[in-house]
């Protein structure tokens, strides 16, 4: 890799995972066509592609281990949309470059670019324009790509009502590693007893078995690839991680907007009170005389009594953090729910037997924060926020003294009835080995970043040795080593934890399917292993 590579394209040599790699080349392709040429041509040389969206991903996929990059960051249009009048269901057809930041401009301010729009694409935006809609898959940075998300299935904090990416895809168009191009329509592919057979657009027919192993029974998991009985082929790609093949046009379907949106953030006196709130949060009944609290959150988060800590220090030192909230002396852990319906009075309904569960548990009604507007919910949402942006902070700190350290985050999830279990833990192994961290996450489906905060090295190689002990321990309990950020190239080794060599060898056989030389994002989801002929 030379020089002048460096110098002008050094920064797609990394994401925000901290890790940087190598390439001999790149392309910014503004047409699935381009795409194709490119393909072929490192097709016929058998050079290892890397694609790239928005390079926000945490686990080094877009991070290339040498060969030839394809960054999609210029293709970055809403090209159509479409109205299903008969379900009242909205779409938008993007190509993969465009962020999440820009479709909810778009749908604010509810204009879009048009010129190259089709009649029945602009037909729809009349319907659409008469209500209010979003896309519910919420990740945390907002500036990341629709394609990167539907690469590693982001879902983020509104997944416990919405689900995730998958959840929202409806069609996409892929090109393969020999520049042919797959159409694929939720619904049109189902896999059958005797496997799939899937016919590209220039006639050829890629047939094959999915694999034998089984996910685990979890409602957030982006552990390898997706694979059950009778799924749509479609589930495949989504999630994938780059592997398969560069996902070059996109079709999602957005929610209709409810009329009230409300968010609260409870106080509770200790973290064990607090994991029976979320039980509560999430339907289950807590005491014989509970009555439910019929209400669906859309998001249920928590926040150590470490993270409030962290936070309270930040709040009294940095000028950057005084507009969130003030954190008390008192407050002990933090759950934060968020609550969608079609009247301000259905939720406060909900809110009033919430209170009541809250005092059973022995927290303090007066101490939480209730928004039922635009502003004080923003307000909220900067809280939950803060807790990422400390331990960011921090880091940068660490790596002044030690430049090699980076920020340990678990993403991992658990069956829900193992979460008390997993917190337990989570906390006595970081007592035991004395390190710095803090807990928060999406609890409602048992989904919890643990970030250990590093001083010096030898607590880094602790926190790492750590991870993948905790990646053993839950995998036993059912759950996933990846829960909405994908597998990439560093949770690799929780992989290996996760499922026996023969399953991940049957992972790898699926791709040689759609990819046979192994070209897609090597080092992604498992080791690359040289083969004869093959790089």
């Amino acid at each position: 890799m030379n020089c002048d590579f460096i110098e002008t394209y050094g920064e797609y040599l990394r994401d925000e995972s901290r890790q940087t790699g190598t390439a001999e080349s790149i392309i910014f392709p503004k047409t699935e066509e381009e795409i194709s040429v490119s393909v072929k041509e490192c097709a016929s040389k058998c050079v290892p592609i890397t694609i790239q969206g928005a390079r926000t991903g945490l686990a080094a996929s877009a991070v290339p281990t040498g060969g030839h990059v394809i960054n999609l960051s210029r293709m970055n249009s809403v090209i159509g949309a479409r109205y299903d009048k008969k379900q009242d269901r909205f779409f938008l057809r993007v190509q993969p470059g465009v962020l999440l930041a820009e479709i909810r401009k778009y749908l604010l301010n509810k204009s879009f670019i048009t010129t190259d729009w089709d009649k029945e694409s602009k037909d729809a935006l009349e319907h659409m324009t008469k209500n209010e809609w979003f896309y519910s898959t919420d990740p945390t940075e907002a500036s990341a790509s629709i394609g990167g998300m539907v690469s590693c299935n982001a879902s983020g904090a509104k997944s416990f009502r919405y689900g995730s990416s998958r959840d929202h895809v409806t069609a996409i168009r892929v090109v393969l590693a020999d520049g042919d191009v797959l159409s694929m329509a939720r619904g049109r592919n189902i896999v059958s007893e005797d496997g799939f057979t899937l016919v590209t657009e220039s006639g050829r027919k890629i047939s094959g078995e999915l694999p034998k192993y089984k996910m685990p029974d979890v409602k957030k998991n982006t552990s390898g690839y997706y694979n059950k009985p009778a799924m749509d082929m479609i589930d495949l790609f989504i999630g994938s991680d780059g592997t398969l093949g560069v996902i070059t046009e996109i079709e999602i379907e957005l929610n209709r907007t409810h009329k009230s949106n409300w968010g609260v953030t409870i106080f509770m006196p200790d973290e064990d009170k607090a994991l029976d709130l979320v039980r509560a949060l999430r339907g289950e009944k807590l005491f014989d005389n509970m009555e439910p609290l019929n209400i669906k959150p859309s998001a249920i988060e928590f926040f150590s009594h470490k993270a409030l800590e962290m936070l309270k220090v930040q709040q009294k030192t940095n000028p950057a953090f005084s507009s969130v909230q003030e954190i008390k002396e008192g407050y002990h852990t933090a759950v934060y729910t968020e609550i969608e319906g079609d009247s301000d009075t259905e939720i406060w309904d909900g809110i009033e037997k919430l209170g009541d569960v809250i005092s059973k548990l022995g927290g303090d009604e007066d101490a939480t924060w209730v928004a039922n507007n635009s502003v004080s919910l923003e307000k909220l949402h900067a809280f939950r926020h803060a807790c990422p942006e400390c331990v960011n902070m921090q880091i940068d700190e660490v790596k002044k003294i030690d430049p090699n350290i980076t920020k340990l985050g678990t993403d991992m999830s658990v069956p829900d009835d193992k979460l008390k279990e997993v917190m337990e833990m989570y906390n006595e192994d970081i007592e035991k080995n004395r390190l710095h961290a803090v807990i928060f996450g999406h609890i409602g489906n048992n989904h919890l970043h643990v970030n250990l905060i590093p001083r010096n090295m030898d607590e880094y190689k602790k926190g790492k040795d750590l991870f993948l002990l905790w990646a053993e321990k839950i995998s036993a309990m059912g759950g996933a080593v990846s829960a909405e950020h994908g597998v990439g190239k560093l949770k690799v080794p929780f992989l290996q934890k996760m499922y026996s060599s023969n399953e991940l060898n049957e992972m790898r056989n699926i791709k040689k399917i759609f990819d046979p030389n192994q070209l897609f994002n090597r080092g992604t989801i498992f080791p690359y292993e040289v083969e004869e002929g093959n790089i």
